[in-house]
């Protein structure tokens, strides 16, 4: 547990029946939190492949929280970020890791229960970057009924055809070491389609009309993920869904996600109930 100013970062680990072993979690308890009695609403933040719960806090985000809050940028609320592992925060083909499960019927009904959460999807919101950008998206995409925001940096939208993605797990690729546990070798297209955000915004975008809609990525990315970026842009343009998208001069880097997530963070503030 650590002190800056009024805030506090309470890390925890929860012991999960469905993945059989312990995740470990980090919240920010904004100002006010441990004196008073009212409940606040709750952002979830889902870290980039490599990282780990601490990664937000440890790494400026929360300084740059701090800095926007003093600023009066944003307004007080939870930020939640478990340890997502490789999972791309949803259940593998093989059901051998079960995260979005674990995720949606375990860690969230716990952390709502054991901190003052306003109750509601009003309240609720979702963000990450990177493997945890694909993993909001997904989340957000496919339980609308759950999330009022969804807000994405760099996220690990995949353009390339499935031949295309199985000929890099052939080759010995890092993406491809990383995709095959998640995804299967040769990738399971049911599963597959099953999960990828740019898939249901395709087919399911009439569901989330309703869900606010932020995303960014960098020019140059070192994964071509602004490829992905673009298309679901294009995707969500053309069935006249809301969004706010940007592509910004930049690298898939920390520097990067950090210069931006200024404007995440300040986009869940006016979604939330008491933005408005």
């Amino acid at each position: 547990m650590a002190l800056w100013g009024q805030s506090r970062i309470d890390c925890n680990v929860l012991n999960s029946r469905i993945l059989s072993r312990p995740v470990r979690y980090c919240v920010l308890l904004p100002p006010g939190y441990s004196s008073g009695t009212k409940p606040y609403p709750v952002l979830y933040f889902l870290h980039g492949l490599g990282q780990n719960e601490q990664t937000l806090f440890n790494t400026g985000g929360w300084n740059l929280i701090e800095d926007l809050r003093q600023l009066h940028k944003i307004s007080d609320f939870l930020i939640i970020a478990p340890s997502g592992f490789r999972s791309f925060y949803i259940n593998s083909y093989d059901d051998k890791l079960r995260y979005e499960d674990f995720f949606l019927r375990e860690f969230m009904p716990q952390i709502e229960h054991k901190y003052r959460v306003q109750s509601g999807r009003q309240s609720r919101a979702i963000t990450g970057v990177s493997m945890g950008g694909y993993g909001a998206l997904h989340m957000a995409f496919a339980h609308p009924e759950l999330f009022s925001s969804v807000s994405v940096q760099s996220a690990a939208l995949m353009t390339k055809s499935i031949p295309e993605l199985n000929a890099a797990m052939r080759s010995g690729s890092q993406l491809g070491q990383v995709m095959a546990p998640v995804f299967g070798d040769p990738i399971q297209v049911a599963h597959w389609r099953e999960n990828d955000p740019l898939v249901l915004a395709k087919e399911h975008a009439a569901r989330f009309k309703k869900l606010a809609i932020y995303f960014n990525c960098g020019r140059d990315d070192d994964f071509g993920f602004e490829n992905g970026a673009e298309a679901l842009h294009r995707l969500l343009q053309a069935q006249g869904i809301p969004h706010e998208f940007h592509l910004y001069p930049g690298d898939h880097s920390l520097p990067y996600f950090l210069s931006h997530m200024g404007e995440t963070l300040e986009f869940h503030s006016r979604a939330f109930p008491a933005g408005k």
